[in-house]
């Protein structure tokens, strides 16, 4: 009895199920029954994600240093470092030997080259020494960090500083070395006091400095007061072709060079000889 009531029970459930999803309004009411809950979460995860975002920093304009587009900002109070002498006080020293530069005179290259061991060898640098003789402290000329810092047997200890643009500068004949490679250094930081090497005894108690642009020494005098910008604009003036001469110049020029005597040949000859008798040797 009681497996024909369940029986009976069952085929009236489906029978009422049936009926009911034979009415035309049942699916269109569960379509959009389905529509509006779907609707309904979409717009809620919608505005979850907004007040996820509003809450957020915007990195852009909070971290400083950082553009938009991942540009790098330009702090508007920053301010282009001038190359300075290595030195806290410059009324204090003087340049005891310049650089020796290529297109000087003869009297002025004759200064500027260093004698070691009967041997002359052109200045790369300036050497400065105090005026009363004496040590004294040697600064940053530039912002950078440090590269090398070590104990040389001829040129004593040496500091190199690297900047941006390939500029490096160097620092011989140093005591009481303060960095270390690796350091950060400020412009007009005390990195040493001045000393002594066995390559230059002449100058006694001071310190080398040079200025590398990618390698190469230029004349520390003519960028003091110059931002890094004036290295590589030296730079690119001296990879410009040289004017074409003038062809009646060359031509005159050409008819004196065939007066010359034999004997004005060999007065030539002897001057040449006599010049690469100064030393034009390179470190």
């Amino acid at each position: 009895m009681r497996e024909e009531e369940n029986k009976r029970t069952s085929q009236n459930s489906s029978s009422n199920l049936q009926r009911f999803f034979k009415k035309r309004w049942v699916f269109p009411a569960i379509y959009l029954a389905s529509a509006a809950i779907i609707l309904t979460g979409v717009l809620w995860f919608q505005s979850a994600n907004n007040d996820v975002a509003d809450e957020e920093p915007n990195i852009n304009e909070e971290l400083p240093g950082t553009a938009q587009n991942g540009e790098p900002a330009v702090p508007v109070n920053s301010t282009v470092e001038n190359f300075a002498m290595p030195v806290l006080d410059e009324d204090a020293v003087e340049i005891h030997k310049q650089f020796y530069d290529a297109d000087g005179s003869k009297e002025d290259q004759e200064a500027a080259l260093v004698s070691y061991e009967n041997t002359y060898y052109p200045n790369k640098g300036i050497d400065i020494v105090a005026k009363d003789g004496k040590s004294f402290d040697v600064a940053a000329s530039l912002s950078g960090t440090v590269v090398r810092s070590e104990q040389d047997s001829l040129f004593g200890n040496i500091v190199e500083i690297e900047h941006a643009e390939g500029v490096v500068t160097v620092y011989h004949s140093l005591a009481d070395v303060m960095v270390e490679q690796g350091d950060r250094v400020d412009q007009g930081q005390v990195i040493a006091k001045a000393g002594k090497n066995l390559f230059n005894k002449d100058a006694d108690t001071h310190v080398h400095f040079e200025i590398r642009n990618n390698g190469v020494a230029v004349n520390p005098i003519e960028f003091f007061n110059q931002p890094l910008t004036s290295l590589e604009q030296e730079e690119n003036a001296s990879k410009q072709p040289a004017k074409q001469a003038d062809p009646t110049q060359q031509k005159e020029e050409k008819t004196e060079d065939a007066e010359e005597t034999p004997a004005d040949e060999d007065k030539s000859e002897q001057d040449k000889n006599t010049d690469a008798s100064i030393g034009m040797a390179t470190v």
